[in-house]
Parts: structure tokens; sequence; C-alpha cells
């Protein structure tokens, strides 16, 4: 069902005529997105779309690891084959046969992740903890690395610019400084991978695809607004872009008939022809727009088979509070129901305490986002990595990412392949009863029993009364539970934990993984 206007994509003659000469050359050979590529990993163990473009009408036969498939382009010249769902293992090759043949080879066929978010995701080696050994050790060859170029676009795209290349320290990492950031794969999508890769013992294929300073709604897809009627007003801006985008290009076409006569005769009297009307530019041909990203760096990417998605992102949506729980279900909805996978996993970090400097200073924006980032566990087959304890208050990008993608594995390991002996999640509020001046608060998640992270007694409880003030409190580990009271207020009705901008409590389970923040009462 359609849910934006439809995209025009105007030009003048003269020009349509020199692009349909040149895109009649250019499909004349079958040709394939640049995510098909020499070694690339397929996802294992389900079907895998192929897909390209070759002449209209024309016969195309895919041979992968002894499976041959056939299907033929349509009138636009698109074509898409399935191959049968394949077993972890390679190098293979792939040959895909029409007016010409082109051959893939060192294909291996394993696990594959999306991984997206802004610049903490994007972050490479070069600024972590330990960078010069992390690099040193990066040799794996069964992992390969995607790393797609930032772009952005007012409409959907057909492919993305990018390659794949074997994990290994010369291509994870170099000193090339691009826009301030060493350019190297991400930190966080690696070291997930290397989890995985090491627990699975398969290939590892990992889709790097993120922008620095970037808000969810660029990387949300149309569709998904219109799946969260919250979002309603974002949509309906969507549409009104188009709908202006596509009166502007109508003036300028009408403009151009103009030069046109014009620059003719200037031509035939051998005079200087004046510059041609430009085509207007789109406003959400942006990377801080409501679908710029999407459409350039995500969108190209569908259907490629994948395992699922991770995800850091939510420093740009500092001030959303739970509308981000929206955002969320409308990207993860937008992706599935594109993608048509399913429910496919979804883990995402929760971003960390840092001490923000700008706009009106706000302790508790960071707790509200954090309590969206929890909502949104509510989402089917997601999975939250809590940063609590492996921040730096004075660093918005914390260098501790190695514990980063071994939280996001821990829930891939047990979520998603089934490993039911492994701790994936800290504490997470669950319950609270209130026992005369004191409230007890149940957790999930609680491993083996609470711990406190250092020895010392729990820190960043407060508790309030019927007047709503909230008070430093005491908390003691009761079991698996956590007492929690105040002299301060002897009629306590309710807690909140770490809900500050700076918190860095010490209550963890049994495991080491951190609690998260909460509240019990949303006043």
């Amino acid at each position: 069902m359609k849910t934006t206007t439809p995209r025009k994509v105007i030009i003048n003659a003269a020009t349509l005529i020199v692009l349909l000469a040149v895109f009649t050359s250019a499909r004349a050979d079958v040709k394939l997105p640049h995510v098909f590529a020499d070694k690339m990993v397929l996802q294992r163990d389900i079907q895998i779309p192929v897909w390209g473009w070759a002449q209209p009408a024309e016969k195309i036969t895919l041979t992968f690891n002894n499976n041959t498939v056939t299907t033929t382009a349509d009138s636009d010249g698109k074509w898409l084959a399935h191959l049968p769902p394949q077993k972890a293992g390679g190098p293979f090759e792939m040959t895909i046969a029409a007016n010409n043949t082109v051959t893939l080879t060192d294909i291996l066929v394993g696990e594959l992740w999306l991984c997206s978010g802004q610049s903490n995701m994007e972050m490479g080696l070069g600024l972590i903890t330990n960078t010069k050994t992390e690099v040193a050790n990066a040799n794996y060859p069964n992992i390969r690395l995607f790393n797609v170029k930032r772009k952005t676009s007012h409409r959907p795209l057909d492919d993305v610019d990018g390659q794949w290349k074997i994990c290994n320290p010369k291509n994870i990492y170099t000193d090339n400084v691009w826009e301030g950031w060493p350019r190297g794969f991400s930190a966080v999508a690696y070291f997930f991978g290397r989890e995985i890769h090491k627990e699975l013992n398969v290939p590892v294929g990992l889709i790097a695809s993120s922008w620095g300073g970037t808000p969810i709604e660029t990387w949300t897809p149309p569709e998904g607004f219109a799946s969260v009627p919250e979002l309603s007003d974002i949509l309906e801006q969507i549409k009104q872009a188009d709908q202006k985008y596509n009166e502007q290009v109508e003036k300028t076409l009408t403009k151009f008939e103009t030069w046109l006569t014009s620059a003719r005769k200037d031509f035939q009297n051998n005079q200087i022809t004046p510059t041609p009307p430009a085509l207007p530019a789109h406003l959400f041909d942006d990377s801080k727009k409501p679908t710029g990203l999407y459409n350039a760096m995500i969108h190209p990417l569908i259907p490629f088979a994948i395992r699922g998605a991770i995800w850091y992102q939510g420093e740009a949506n500092l001030s959303d509070g739970m509308l981000y729980y929206h955002k969320m279900n409308a990207l993860i909805t937008g992706w599935r129901n594109l993608w048509k996978q399913g429910d496919f996993p979804f883990y995402y970090v929760q971003i960390a305490p840092f001490r923000y400097r700008w706009g009106i200073p706000d302790p508790q924006r960071v707790p509200l986002l954090w309590e969206a980032q929890t909502e949104a566990l509510k989402i089917p087959n997601t999975g939250m990595a809590v940063t609590l304890d492996i921040s730096d208050l004075d660093d918005i990008h914390p260098k501790n990412k190695q514990d980063v993608g071994k939280r996001l594995a821990l829930w891939a390991l047990a979520k998603t392949y089934g490993f039911s002996d492994i701790v994936y999640s800290g504490p997470l509020y669950k319950s609270h009863s209130v026992e005369g001046d004191k409230i007890r608060i149940h957790f999930d998640h609680v491993a083996e029993g609470l711990r406190s992270a250092d020895g010392m007694p729990l820190t960043w409880f407060e508790i309030a009364g019927p007047d709503k003030v909230f008070k430093k409190a005491k908390a003691e580990i009761n079991g698996d539970t956590v007492i929690v009271q105040s002299e301060k207020v002897p009629q306590s009705t309710a807690v909140r934990f770490a809900w500050h901008e700076e918190a860095e409590p010490n209550l963890i389970n049994s495991c080491g993984l951190p609690a998260a923040a909460f509240r019990t009462e949303k006043y």
C-alpha cells in the first residue's frame, strides 16, 4: 500500500535523450549492486535473494555451489533470483550469465549482520582503548567487512558505494583522517562480529552503514512512519516536501523550455549560451532529515539476506523522551516490513552517561531517553546493551567499545543462536512493593544474584513520598531484590535509579552486567 506521494524524477528533454543513451548502454550487460562482489558473505540457512540489471526480457542464469536458478529481466531491465538455503562454508564462486557472464570469487556462507547508527557505531578502531593491540590481532580471514560510504538522497536509490574486504589489520584500520575520524571499520560492529565468529565458528559478514551526528528519523523509511500513528506528523512532512519539490521542478522545466529556445538561437548565431536553470534541491536530501539516509544507505541493501541488525544511536535525539520509543518502533517495523524476513533480531545500545554542556541544562533528558530505549524492549525480538558502567562523562564517544560489542553479542548468542547457558542482560526493573517506609524493587535478569560492582554501598538510588520530592536513598541488596529507604522520607511512594545524565551506578548481576536506569512512577 502506498504511504507517500510518489516522488517524481523530472528531467529536461535534452538531458533525457543523453541519459537514455547512457542507460541503454549501461544496462546492455548484466550488472550487480556493489554489495554482490568478491569476498562477500551470504546468509546461511535461508533463501538468498540475488538481483541486478540486464537487457529488458533477458534470461539470467545464476549458478552457486552446485545450484542453478534462472530468471528474466523485467521491462525496466531489473531482475531478481532466489538461491535455495545454503550451509555455512566456502569459499565458493558465483556466476551470473546473460548477454555477458559475471564471476564472483571467494564467497563465504555464514552469518550476516547490518550495523547502523550514528558516531558511536561509526567510530573506528583508531579511537578505542588498546588500539594497537586490537588492530594487530584483527586477523580473521573468515570475517568480511563492507563499509557503506556516506551519501544522502530524497528518493530510494538502488545501489551503494562500498566493497567487501577481508578482516585484517590493513583493512580494518588506516591512519587516514576522514572528517576528524580515523578511517577504520566500526569498532562496535567488529567486536560484535568477532564474538559471534569465535562462538559459532562460521564465517561472519558485517555491513556497516552509519553516519555521525544523525537522528533516527533519517534512517527510517516512510513505511515505518506510516506504521506508527504517533509519527503521522513526520509522514505529512515527507509528503509536503515531495509536493514542494515537484512543484519547484515543474517551474524549473518551464524556465528550461524558454532557455532551450533561446540557446538554439544563440548557437545558430554563434553567440555564448547562458547557463541553463538548475534543478532545485530536495529539502530531505540531507543527513539530518527524515528518510535522507535510509534512501541512500539502507534501501539499496534491501532485500540482501541478513540475520539481523545492531544499532547504536540516540545522542542526536536527546530531547525526545518517550517519543524516541515510537521512532525506534517506526525504524524497526519499517526495516522489517521492507526486508520481508519477518521480525529479524534487532539489538541496540543504550547510550552512555555524559555531561552534556550544550543547550539548556537538564540532567533528566538522558534518563528519559534511557526510559524510551528500555521501553523498546517490548518490540518483538529486540535486545538492549546497557553502558552505564563503561562511559566517560567528558567524552560522548567512550573508548571501551570491546564491551559494547560483546554485550550485543551476548543477546545474539542467547536469543538468536540458542545458547541457553548465557546471561545476556543486566538487571531490569520488574516490579516494586511498598513495605512501610521502605520500597522493595524486584528485577529480571539477576543471574545468580545482585552485586555491588565495587563492593561499596549501592549508588544512585532515590526515593520520594507523596510530595514527589526525591531524596538520596539507602539501598541494600536483599536476595534478588533491593530495599530502598531514607530517614527523610517516612512515607515512601516511589523510587528512581540512575536518574541523572552523569549516573554511573554500581548495581550489577553476578555476571557483571549493569542494571538499567528506571523509575517506579512516571510523575
